[in-house]
């Protein structure tokens, strides 16, 4: 029987029992941790609170095994808030719906429990905290965090180069099976032919040049959006079912 602390975000909770609840954190140590919180839906649990979707908090685990993650659910057993992002998240639909987009396609990108996925971690925790704060537009916070969880995880899309034979841009069509914009002669079916202005918004997203992103026009965001779902639709193989609820 071991103890394990660890710092992580609430992904997701689902109800056992009568007062219990099964808790799903991305952590920093131990990647995805699913876990059991008892009595956590109880109004007197002293807890709970820090075990809600977007927290940020310190987590302390009782496990059977000398592992944390092993054939039984490790219990939550202690919890202290780092962050409440969810104050600044949950009273604003879009920043709601985006977050939980966000929840979820840092979930997808860590199938595997107990594997360490830092940069992911880091990811998620700087999206909500910038979502929460309302620095910039819910949907361009979310589309910067889509396309750098996508290139954390080896999918980063090329807005410049060719992705197929490396010929200096600016290129004008874009592919999602090709990795993003392709020149006139690599050009291949089913690719696309996206505004710059729109092609130049996701550069900068990726890149973190806010500058840029907030002083772009809402049609050439929503031209983009559509062309980071597509993407991220190819590489996890299914849509994220949040993404249909996210305001443009």
């Amino acid at each position: 029987m071991s103890l394990f602390r660890d710092d992580g975000i609430v992904l997701r909770t689902q109800k056992l029992g009568e007062a219990d609840r099964i808790i799903t954190l991305l952590t920093r140590g131990h990647g995805r941790v699913r876990a059991v919180a008892r009595g956590v839906r109880r109004t007197k649990s002293k807890f709970g609170a820090g075990l809600e979707p977007f927290s940020h908090a310190d987590v302390q685990f009782f496990a059977r095994g000398s592992e944390l993650i092993g054939r039984s659910l490790p219990l939550c057993t202690q919890t202290e808030i780092i962050a409440p992002y969810g104050n600044g998240i949950a009273t604003d639909y879009a920043r709601y719906t985006a977050g939980t987009a966000m929840l979820e396609t840092a979930e997808r990108f860590t199938e595997n429990e107990g594997e360490p996925a830092v940069q992911q971690y880091l990811l998620l925790v700087g999206g909500l905290r910038t979502l929460s704060r309302g620095e910039h537009e819910p949907h361009l916070i979310l589309d910067a965090f889509l396309l750098r969880s996508l290139a954390v995880n080896g999918y980063a899309p090329s807005f410049e180069d060719c992705a197929k034979c490396g010929i200096h841009g600016p290129n004008r069509h874009f592919s999602v099976a090709a990795g993003g914009v392709i020149c006139g002669d690599c050009r291949v079916p089913g690719s696309v032919v996206p505004s710059s202005e729109a092609i130049a918004l996701l550069s900068a997203l990726l890149t973190g040049d806010w500058k840029h992103a907030d002083a772009c026009e809402p049609r050439h965001a929503r031209e983009g959006s559509g062309l980071v779902s597509a993407y991220l639709h190819w590489h996890l193989e299914r849509g994220l079912r949040s993404l249909r609820y996210v305001e443009k």
